[in-house]
């Protein structure tokens, strides 16, 4: 049992908290845990694990999320890591792929996928696919390029990964200021360069209108302007595109941090 105890305050934080605190203690029977992110739920005293926020749902513009909690968990023959999400509310175990990319094999996942279905039939198993919209493959790209899951995990010299930490926060704080001059770039030529653009386009294509033709002289100027006004628009969606990545790149180092953080205060406690 990883929870000796339990304790919470209000009926829904109990059931909630509870049935995590279940779904974790029989998890930790076929998986070695080696990270918790709880959200909006509780437990006393604490495993011995890292224990951290979920920050991907704390930072939200809403609270519309359900108590859950997800589990770092490593496969003690393979050594491949998984995410694993409960949420009991909606009777839902998710595991995100994109979290631990290239640290497991689809048979492990697989078998991962096949393990959860027989030993928690009550619960719905899907998966969480990398998202192109979040850029998820990116962000693990980046995150990969300065320190591995892995290594968050099983290297015992704390003082190289808080520095990797601190490389991959400069990669996302450089990755926002980047969005900030694509994004102020667009907002500053949009108007003036489609007002020049439309006036030009419009007075060469109505010079030509007798040998066009009134119909084909007006679809030229309303899709020349249109297709400029898209080119502006794309690049300002991504300027926003790389704002998220940005943040997300950002919310990894932190939560990199926190396990580092919490494994260097465990090690020293059992000292």
């Amino acid at each position: 049992m990883i929870f000796p105890a339990f304790k919470a305050g209000t009926l829904d934080t109990v059931n909630d908290s509870r049935a995590c605190q279940q779904f974790l203690d029989s998890l930790a029977q076929v998986y070695l845990i080696r990270s918790i992110k709880l959200y909006r739920v509780n437990f006393a005293p604490l495993p011995t694990v890292p224990i951290l926020p979920c920050l991907d749902h704390e930072v939200m513009l809403h609270e519309a999320i359900p108590p859950h909690a997800a589990a770092y968990v490593e496969n003690s023959k393979s050594h491949d890591f998984h995410e694993i999400v409960v949420v009991p509310a909606h009777g839902l175990i998710e595991i995100d792929i994109a979290s631990t990319a290239e640290e497991h094999s689809v048979d492990s996942l697989l078998q991962v996928i096949q393990k959860l279905r027989e030993r928690f039939p009550m619960y719905r198993v899907k998966t969480k696919r990398p998202s192109y919209l979040h850029g998820d493959r990116r962000v693990m790209n980046a995150c990969r390029a300065q320190v591995s899951l892995r290594d968050i995990f099983n290297s015992e010299d704390f003082e190289l990964l808080e520095r990797s930490v601190e490389r991959l926060r400069t990669v996302g704080s450089l990755m926002e200021k980047q969005s900030r001059v694509v994004s102020w770039g667009v907002r500053t030529l949009t108007a003036p360069l489609l007002a020049t653009s439309g006036f030009v386009i419009y007075g060469l294509l109505g010079m030509l209108t007798p040998q066009l033709g009134e119909l084909w002289a007006r679809s030229l100027q309303y899709s020349s302007v249109g297709v400029l006004g898209g080119i502006f628009v794309y690049y300002g969606l991504r300027a926003v595109h790389l704002t998220e990545m940005a943040n997300r790149v950002w919310k990894r180092a932190a939560e990199y941090g926190l396990i580092v953080s919490e494994r260097r205060r465990l090690s020293e406690s059992e000292k």
